[in-house]
């Protein structure tokens, strides 16, 4: 009879202990009424007076919800998918506070969602997603306190427009990278096109200069030439100079300069009258000493 109670004994001792790992906690009751929360570590509750409510995971919570139907300020009906990341603070709260708490989120947040995305226009909910995430947290923050649930941080997953809407979009998109191709592309034809007249200009710069500096090149020999020139003859009448020639020898050397005269382009030259005596003279000259001679 003695071991039959010793056994009773160490059965309620080993049904009566419980071990609460990391992150977990317990909510017991204590014939039916709240009595206790078991946090980590080793624990005694009475069997058959205390029970264990609830088994709650103090981790982070990620909740990924069906896309709901929202309809938009200027009356388009879109499908809008969240995620919710959520976490218990009150293991109590969170047992009595509300039934089935992960539905009610659910809940809550379709609502919360459909309020927001009313006071928005099409173009507002596609470009407001940080803002729209923000509201929500914000409220689902704050309504879900009571139950003992923190939640940190709600993500609006993906915007699903109608279908029209979308090809729309499309359109819109596709006609955007068509403006901003052809406006690359007259951007580079005008640049190549300044280059262009760019290298013609300077082309047509060091051509004109090439024909100055030519022109002035040849304007340079011709002008040394002449100076040659005129330094010869100069020379030359000094020398005959020099030599005291008479003034026959000086008409001669015009009479030579009117032959150089003649040579060139005139059709009629006018020969001076002391030429004309000296060239009598000499031909008379010439004649008599053809005479003597014979």
């Amino acid at each position: 009879m003695g071991w039959i109670i010793i056994i009773i004994l160490l059965v309620l001792v080993v049904l009566g202990v419980k071990i609460i790992p990391q992150s977990r906690a317990k909510v017991v009751e204590r014939l039916g009424s709240y009595h206790a929360t078991l946090q980590t570590g080793v624990h005694y509750i009475i069997p058959f007076i205390d029970r264990v409510a609830s088994d709650v995971t103090l981790k982070e919570i990620v909740k990924d919800f069906a896309p709901q139907p929202v309809i938009t300020k200027d009356n388009v009906t879109m499908q809008i998918d969240t995620v919710v990341y959520f976490q218990i603070t009150d293991p109590k709260l969170y047992t009595y506070g509300v039934e089935n708490p992960v539905n009610a989120i659910e809940n809550l947040t379709a609502t919360t969602l459909r309020n927001i995305i009313g006071e928005l226009e099409l173009d507002q909910t596609l470009t407001s997603r940080d803002i729209i995430n923000s509201k929500m947290r914000s409220i689902l923050d704050e309504a879900t306190d009571p139950w003992g649930i923190k939640v940190n941080r709600v993500e609006v997953k993906n915007i699903i427009p109608p279908r029209d809407i979308q090809e729309a979009m499309e359109k819109q998109m596709r006609a955007e990278r068509e403006r901003r191709e052809k406006i690359l592309q007259a951007e580079g034809e005008k640049k190549a096109a300044i280059l262009i007249a760019e290298g013609e200009k300077e082309s047509a710069i060091l051509r004109a200069d090439a024909k100055r500096e030519s022109h002035i090149r040849e304007a340079d020999g011709e002008a040394q030439a002449i100076l040659k020139v005129s330094e010869a003859k100069a020379e030359s009448l000094k020398l005959l100079k020099d030599a005291k020639a008479d003034e026959a020898v000086l008409k001669l050397k015009s009479y030579d300069a009117m032959v150089e005269v003649a040579n060139g382009q005139s059709t009629k030259i006018i020969v001076p009258s002391e030429l004309q005596n000296l060239v009598t003279a000499s031909t008379v000259i010439a004649e008599s000493l053809e005479k003597t001679k014979k």
